[in-house]
């Protein structure tokens, strides 16, 4: 029952108590009243009679008041119930909502864990970070243009190699993952110890780029630049913001350092050059032909113009056989018409 509708219904029986309890007292002190008095029997009565007929009139507006009540009461009820059945149906949905993105995450959490449990060890961080390189250039470059852990001449093993034409020839891509040292250097406690941890992530950094500059620039077998790819952009905006120097140097050592994304646009790029260098040896290819084609038609005009010759001569050889023809027909006809007349002659 709603807390309300009982305080009005306390607020009622209380009120009409009140009521009841003051024509009861003033029933009884105009009896007390008239003790003193002499009063006849008939009026007695009458009061009596009167006082019975209020009380059954109270007694009647009281039970009116209370069915009405009660009537309210019930009707609250009901409502009151079938919000309740509409709220608990909402809080049953919503509760099932509830565990399912309880249970989503519970498995990225799950996941997350994987992921800090792979980035703390040194090994797995840097398999994480060469297949996210393995992914980047798959997604970018066609399959014959690029191989994953390419031996060079050196028996130094590179990531990646791009296989770009002349120039500059193929681009070695390493991937380094200086994770431990930039995450002691964010998780300092104090400024002296801030101070030491970037020292020790600039140095790790450094190294990675000598150490690329070293083995995969090789003149002759490679292009005289190289790509450091950090997987991380956060650890790629911190160098650049904190170690602009460091940039410098490393773009002066031809090695370039790359976030994933800028990875990607540079990927774009060398597949752009990959499909010009394509066309110009498909055009090379195509003008060796039509140079080959345009020898070979020159060959046969010439064969032609042979031919047309051996044809001149043939119907000059046609031509004089016809006339030798002519005249030996001619002469066949004349000795023909000789042996004719003298037979005639020979008759006569």
């Amino acid at each position: 029952m709603d807390f309300k509708y009982l305080m009005i219904f306390i607020i009622i029986l209380i009120t009409l108590s009140i009521i009841i309890f003051f024509v009861c007292k003033t029933y009884f002190q105009n009896k007390k009243n008239l003790d003193y008095q002499t009063i006849s029997p008939k009026d007695e009565i009458s009061q009596i009679s009167e006082l019975k007929g209020a009380v059954s009139q109270l007694s009647s507006t009281i039970e009116e008041r209370l069915g009405n009540f009660g009537s309210t009461i019930g009707n609250s009820l009901t409502q009151q119930t079938q919000n309740t059945q509409k709220s608990l149906m909402e809080m049953h949905e919503r509760l099932a909502v509830i565990d399912r993105a309880q249970e989503n995450i519970n498995s990225l959490s799950n996941q997350v864990n994987d992921l800090q449990n792979i980035l703390s060890n040194k090994q797995l961080r840097g398999a994480f970070g060469e297949v996210q390189l393995e992914n980047i250039v798959k997604d970018a470059l066609p399959q014959n243009a690029y191989q994953f852990q390419y031996t060079l001449m050196s028996n130094s093993r590179v990531d990646c190699i791009v296989k770009m034409p002349e120039p500059p020839g193929p681009i070695c891509i390493d991937s380094k993952f200086p994770l431990e040292d930039y995450k002691k250097f964010s998780s300092s406690s104090n400024d002296q110890e801030k101070k030491d941890n970037l020292k020790l992530f600039h140095n790790a950094v450094q190294k990675h780029i000598r150490d690329i500059s070293e083995k995969y620039i090789l003149p002759g077998e490679t292009a005289d630049s190289a790509i450091m790819f950090l997987p991380s952009e956060s650890i790629y905006s911190e160098i650049n913001i904190r170690f602009p120097k460091l940039v410098n140097e490393s773009r002066n050592k031809k090695v370039y350092m790359a976030g994933p994304d800028n990875l990607m646009l540079l990927l774009h790029t060398v597949r752009a050059i990959l499909r010009d260098a394509t066309m110009s040896q498909t055009a090379g290819k195509i003008q060796i032909e039509v140079d080959k084609l345009g020898n070979d038609l020159n060959l046969l005009a010439d064969r032609i113009f042979k031919l047309d010759k051996h044809f001149d001569l043939a119907r000059r050889d046609l031509d004089e056989i016809k006339i030798s023809h002519r005249k030996i027909e001619n002469r066949g006809n004349v000795i023909t018409s000789i042996d004719v007349n003298e037979k005639k002659q020979l008759s006569d």
